[in-house]
């Protein structure tokens, strides 16, 4: 009998399908967790019933919070600036799984929303980039491409030295696929920063302690096979995983 693999909760957003709100994730996040992070995911649905949310955290051995096509509604980070569409359900289910996974000591991982959503759980802000007065780097696509056109969307990051990024991916400059318009403006409580944009723009942030927060705000569930550097950190977010299974038995 093989080994124990962790399971991850993978959030989903949620959608318009067929007439009615469905909960959906894309499956290259699916397929990512499963091939090549050699874990099982689990869906979690977004809802609005956040006092569940600890009772699911329970069943987990890490989070995942995705990318989306939706914007975090700004009335959560204190603003009044911000661009539809937004997501009301996975808000709060996101911000209840960062706060509920904290108490349980379960590694929590995000990838360009995710890590917004981590960052606003943890008192911090955002910024549009569309509201900017210049914009030196551009960090997302022109909306009429294809969709391969639209994650092979590349800019250069410098990555921290000795940073955990550093350790994990053995560099200090990745060229990574950039999808998003808000971006962090202050950095929440305990994180630090892990590489930044030539504009500045935090591309990856953990947590100080160095293992319990890690997200990204490119894209490395998108065919991370051609890019070495998004394999490494697939195969980081499920060591992650499989500590924290290891601890939990």
């Amino acid at each position: 009998m093989g080994a124990v693999r962790p399971v991850i909760g993978v959030i989903g957003c949620s959608k318009p399908l067929e007439g009615e709100i469905a909960t959906t994730v894309k499956a290259r996040y699916l397929d990512a967790v499963a091939n090549h992070a050699d874990a099982i995911p689990l869906i979690v649905p977004s809802f609005s019933r956040a006092s569940d949310v600890s009772a699911i955290v329970g069943r987990l051995d890490a989070i995942l919070l995705t990318g989306s096509t939706s914007n975090i509604s700004p009335h959560h980070f204190g603003s009044d600036a911000g661009r539809e569409p937004f997501d009301a359900q996975r808000d709060e289910t996101s911000i209840a799984l960062v706060h509920a996974a904290q108490s349980a000591n379960i590694p929590i991982i995000g990838i360009c929303r995710g890590l917004q959503e981590i960052n606003v759980a943890l008192g911090g802000t955002l910024a549009d980039h569309r509201d900017a007065d210049e914009v030196s780097v551009e960090h997302h696509a022109p909306a009429d491409v294809s969709l391969e056109e639209m994650f092979n969307h590349f800019h250069e990051v410098d990555v921290a030295p000795g940073s955990l990024l550093s350790n994990i991916t053995g560099s200090q400059n990745l060229s990574v696929n950039s999808v998003h318009f808000q971006t962090i403006a202050r950095l929440g409580d305990g994180l630090r920063i892990e590489a930044t944009a030539p504009d500045n723009a935090i591309e990856a942030i953990s947590s100080r302690d160095g293992h319990s927060i890690f997200a990204v705000q490119w894209h490395p569930e998108w065919r991370p096979e051609t890019r070495p550097h998004d394999l490494a950190i697939w195969r980081h977010i499920g060591n992650l995983a499989r500590a924290s299974l290891a601890q939990a038995r």
